[in-house]
């Protein structure tokens, strides 16, 4: 049998590669060289010069686009009351404010407009009144304070009639209907002079409502 030789091993092969492997994950780990935003988190580098103007550019397109947004809600108001104006000189109940729409309001008005109400001269009568009253002699003054009286004496008493046959109208007509708020809306209608009302009086007097 021959003798077997004995293997030789290299240290300086065992140190290196230790070694190697040991400098391997320092140089991976390396901090990065490029500089970094101060307000932008830890570990994430400054966005480029490039990325920055696109990011302006975004902010003043936003915005412009709430600028535009907003003049297309003022546009759009703007129609809207003008649509408004219309309606309440022509009637048209799609653009009628909600306290004018629906056919109870629309009856009401009509049932207004079609007859004559004390209330109805009630400023012309009060600048009448006022006029006297301001007058240094005194039967005059006593006439414009019976006039003044006897105006809100006939005024309440025509209010009540008026509203007690709006009422049974009303209950004629529209029976389950919800008629909250008619018979008040009708009676501060003929407070107002008729060619001044809103919307329009669409019937004559004396036509049926």
């Amino acid at each position: 049998m021959g003798s077997t030789r004995p293997h030789t091993v290299r240290l300086g092969f065992v140190f290196r590669s230790r070694a190697n492997s040991e400098k391997a994950p320092a140089a991976q780990a390396a901090p990065s060289t490029e500089p970094r935003d101060p307000q932008a988190p830890k570990g994430r580098p400054t966005p480029k010069r490039a990325q920055a103007q696109s990011q302006r550019r975004s902010v003043t397109n936003t915005q412009m686009t709430r600028k535009e947004a907003a003049r297309k809600q003022r546009d759009a108001r703007r129609a809207d009351m003008a649509r408004q104006r219309e309606a309440l000189n022509n009637g048209d109940e799609r653009y009628l404010p909600a306290r004018d729409k629906g056919p109870v309001r629309k009856f009401a008005r009509n049932y207004v407009d079609s007859r004559f109400a004390v209330a109805e001269f009630f400023l012309p009568f009060a600048v009448v009144i006022l006029v006297l009253s301001m007058i240094r002699v005194p039967q005059l003054q006593n006439i414009a304070l019976l006039l003044w009286m006897a105006l809100i004496v006939l005024i309440v008493i025509d209010s009540v009639v008026t509203s007690i046959k709006l009422k049974r109208a009303l209950r004629e007509r529209f029976e389950g209907q919800p008629m909250k708020g008619a018979v008040l809306y009708a009676l501060m209608r003929t407070l107002q002079m008729r060619r001044l009302r809103l919307p329009k009086p669409m019937v004559k007097r004396g036509e049926q409502p």
